[in-house]
C-alpha cells in the first residue's frame, strides 16, 4: 500500500485516472476473472496489446485492444514481474507503439497483483517454494501416515501420485562453501527437475529439499549436486536422497540412490572406524599434501583408465601414470591392477563420506 501511495503521489493531475485503474483491477479480482479475461481487459484499458506469461509452464497470453489473440511475436515496451509468496512466477507487459508513462507502470503493477491472485486461486500451478514445516512433515521419519497424507494434500500432491524426494546443494567451487543463495535459486532448480508437473521445494537445515512426481536431470545447470531417492514412502525417499547426495562429486554431480546398490552401505559405517582405516588415512594425507595428486587419483578411479583420466585432466596418459606413483606408494598398492584400483576407489569414497574436512562455512 505504501508503494501504491508513493506512485500515486507522483502522478499529479493523473491521480483521478490512477484511482480508476486501481478500482478497475479491484473489481476484476472481486469477480474472480481468469487469466485470458485479465489480459483482454487490460488490453482494452491500455488501448494496446497486453501480455501475461507464467514462468513455470511457459504459458503466454497476448490480447489486442479489441479483445482478440495477438498475432506474431511480442514487442514489449514496458513490463513488470508477477510475484507470489516472494517468488517470481511470471511477467506482464504492454506492447505500445508510443512512449510509456507512469500510468502504464501503475496499470502493470495492478495487473501483476491480479494475475498472482488468479494463479493462486485457479492454477495452473502454485509457487514452487513451500512451507518448510509442511515439507518436513512429509519427509519426517516420525510423522504418522495421516499427518503425512494431509501435508501432501496441502502441498498439492494427489494421493495416488508417487513422490520422489531430492536433496540438492550447490557444489563448492575453488574451495568455496556450497550455498543455495546464488543463482539458480531453489525454486528454479525444482522446476528444472520436474518441468510442467507438481513440484515443491523448501530450504532445510542441511540441504534443499525438493518433492517431485517425476525427475528429469537433463536441464540441471552446472554447479548443482542432487541426490535422488526412489518414489517410495516420502520419508524413506528423503533418507535415500540425503545418502545419495553424500556420494556426489564434481565429476558425478547427480546420484540416484537406486544406482548405488550395495555401495550405499558405506555411508552407514561408523565415522571413527573409517578415519582409523590406513587406506582412508593415506587419502587424507594425500589431500592435505598434494591436491593435484588427489585430483589425478579421483579422475583415474572415476574413469578406471589412464587414457580416459588423461582426457578428463587434459594431460598425456604418461603424465597421469607419473602422477599416480605417489598415491600408489602412499596406499601401498599397484593402482593399475584391479585390486589396487578397487582399494583406492573404496578409500577415496569412504574419505569423502566420513573424513573429508568441510569447506569453510559448509554445514
Amino acid at each position: 500500500m505504501e508503494a501504491l501511495a508513493v506512485r500515486m503521489s507522483q502522478l499529479g493531475s493523473d491521480v483521478e485516472a490512477a484511482v480508476r485503474i486501481v478500482m478497475f483491477y479491484d473489481t476484476l479480482m472481486r469477480r474472480r476473472v481468469d487469466l485470458p479475461a485479465l489480459a483482454r481487459a487490460s488490453a482494452n484499458l491500455a488501448e494496446c496489446t497486453a501480455g501475461i506469461r507464467l514462468a513455470g509452464t511457459g504459458r503466454t497470453i497476448r490480447m489486442t485492444s479489441d479483445g482478440r489473440e495477438a498475432p506474431g511475436a511480442p514487442a514489449v515496451t514496458t513490463s513488470a514481474p508477477v510475484t507470489l509468496d516472494d517468488e517470481e512466477i511470471g511477467t506482464v507487459w504492454l506492447e505500445r507503439p508510443s512512449p510509456t508513462g507512469l500510468l502504464d507502470e501503475l496499470l502493470l503493477d495492478r495487473l501483476a497483483i491480479a494475475v498472482a491472485t488468479a494463479v493462486e486461486r485457479y492454477g495452473p500451478a502454485h509457487t514452487t517454494m513451500a512451507d518448510p514445516a509442511l515439507v518436513e512433515l512429509v519427509i519426517g521419519a516420525d510423522t504418522d501416515e495421516a499427518a503425512r497424507a494431509r501435508a501432501l494434500r496441502l502441498l498439492g500432491f494427489a494421493a495416488d501420485l508417487p513422490v520422489h524426494a531430492i536433496a540438492v546443494r550447490t557444489a563448492p567451487a575453488h574451495g568455496a562453501a556450497p550455498t543455495l543463495g546464488t543463482t539458480p535459486t531453489l525454486d528454479r532448480i525444482g522446476t528444472l527437475l520436474c518441468p510442467g508437473r507438481p513440484v515443491k521445494a523448501a530450504q532445510l537445515a542441511d540441504a534443499g529439499a525438493v518433492l517431485a512426481t517425476t525427475v528429469d536431470v537433463t536441464h540441471l545447470p552446472p554447479g548443482i549436486r542432487a541426490g535422488i531417492g526412489a518414489a517410495a514412502a516420502p520419508d524413506r525417499s528423503w533418507r535415500e536422497a540425503r545418502t545419495a547426495l553424500r556420494f556426489t562429486t564434481p565429476r558425478r554431480p547427480v546420484v540416484h540412490h537406486a544406482e548405488l546398490g550395495a555401495v550405499a552401505l558405506l555411508a552407514d559405517l561408523p565415522a571413527d572406524t573409517v578415519r582409523a582405516n590406513p587406506d582412508v588415512a593415506a587419502i587424507a594425507r594425500i589431500a592435505e599434501r598434494s591436491p593435484e595428486d588427489l585430483e589425478t587419483l579421483d579422475a583415474y578411479c572415476t574413469t578406471g583408465s589412464l587414457r580416459r583420466a588423461a582426457t578428463v585432466l587434459h594431460l598425456h596418459h604418461t603424465s597421469v601414470a607419473r602422477r599416480l606413483d605417489q598415491p600408489g606408494t602412499a596406499l601401498g598398492v599397484e593402482l593399475t591392477e584391479p585390486a589396487g584400483l578397487l582399494r583406492a576407489t573404496l578409500a577415496l569414497t569412504m574419505w569423502r563420506l566420513h573424513a573429508e574436512p568441510p569447506a569453510p562455512g559448509r554445514r
